[in-house]
């Protein structure tokens, strides 16, 4: 019988192998699979629960709050403000950062995270998630402990130390990379523990599926529609292959499936906001979705540049995002690229 391997140990080899993990770390990522594995119970309930339906709310953006947002984010906060490990959080459903308090101590890391995904979904019964990203907090100065700003949080992706999802569908999946490679876990609700069921996951470089929310082409701009036109004329066309479109308006849930099979996932710029850069959010979505594809052997661009490049200037910063499949995504900014030079 195969021996499985639970979260814990495999943090624990990961870092005695690889030296990616410092102790602090590991327990920190333990701490917010076992937040997962609470906000997953409470999507399980759903209706049985009573945490179905509007909160009546709104974010710092503007959307109105499902109630599983505010538990989300209040279980995240719960669990992680007291071990120790954290100077401060971030989420897409508060305004400013959240400092943890001085009753507490106060570690080297930053922890951001989207609480539940995917919101529209949640009263249809359709697969969410969390999404984190762990940074370190800068010192300038080692000798002195300075109080943790809004502008520590302000660090372009390629500085995160971990990064990961958890899906919350038939299966809960927790996704995990702390930079060498990425990693999958399955809950089992019998034990409590999530279990390796993947390694070195790999997204093929080509792929014949696009995801996209087609509602809004009459928006985009003129490089995504020659992109999905192209898919669309399919072996007819000059790609000389037919393509199927998948949406689940649910990032953790396309993502997923791409991970999981390969795809392009793209959520570009439009018209309806000409002044926002994009939809998604740089911090709490595209940084650590980004950064698993490219662990996965895929690609994360905003149409232009590589999206952990990007140097934040906002908490709540918004950004284009175009990932998955490397020669898919080379494809859409290039076409980006070349619209540029045109004009």
């Amino acid at each position: 019988m195969t021996q499985r391997i639970s979260l814990t140990r495999y943090l624990i080899e990961q870092q005695r192998q690889h030296g990616l993990i410092p102790s602090e770390l590991r327990l920190l990522l333990e701490i917010v699979a076992r937040a997962c594995k609470r906000i997953a119970i409470q999507v399980n309930k759903g209706a049985l629960g009573e945490v179905l339906g509007s909160a009546e709310s709104e974010n710092v953006q503007g959307e109105v709050q499902k109630k599983l947002d505010i538990i989300a984010n209040e279980v995240l906060i719960d669990a992680n403000e007291w071990g120790g490990h954290l100077a401060a959080m971030a989420s897409e459903e508060m305004d400013t950062i959240y400092v943890v308090p001085n009753r507490y101590p106060q570690g080297e890391y930053l922890l951001m995270f989207d609480p539940l995904d995917g919101s529209s979904n949640i009263d249809v019964n359709v697969s969410i998630g969390t999404i984190f990203s762990v940074l370190k907090k800068p010192n300038d100065d080692p000798k002195m402990v300075e109080p943790v700003r809004e502008k520590d949080f302000l660090q372009a992706g390629k500085q995160q130390v971990a990064a990961g999802y958890c899906i919350y569908g038939p299966q809960t999946t927790l996704v995990l990379t702390v930079g060498h490679g990425v990693s999958m876990f399955t809950l089992d609700r019998e034990q409590g523990t999530f279990v390796l069921t993947q390694e070195n996951v790999r997204i093929p470089e080509d792929t014949k599926e696009f995801a996209i929310n087609m509602s809004n082409m009459r928006h985009w701009d003129a490089p995504v529609k020659r992109y999905v036109e192209e898919c669309l004329y399919g072996k007819d066309g000059v790609r000389g292959k037919d393509f199927n479109m998948r949406w689940i308006a649910s990032m953790v849930a396309d993502v997923h499936r791409i991970l999981s099979r390969g795809g392009v996932f793209m959520y570009p710029w439009d018209q309806r906001e000409p002044n926002k850069p994009g939809k998604l959010r740089l911090m709490y979505e595209a940084n650590p979705m980004g950064w698993l594809v490219e662990q996965a052997g895929g690609a994360a661009t905003n149409g232009r540049q590589r999206i952990l490049d990007i140097a934040p200037t906002e908490l709540h910063q918004r950004v284009s995002v175009v990932l998955g499949s490397k020669n898919e995504v080379e494809r859409v900014t290039a076409y980006h690229l070349e619209a540029d030079a045109q004009r």
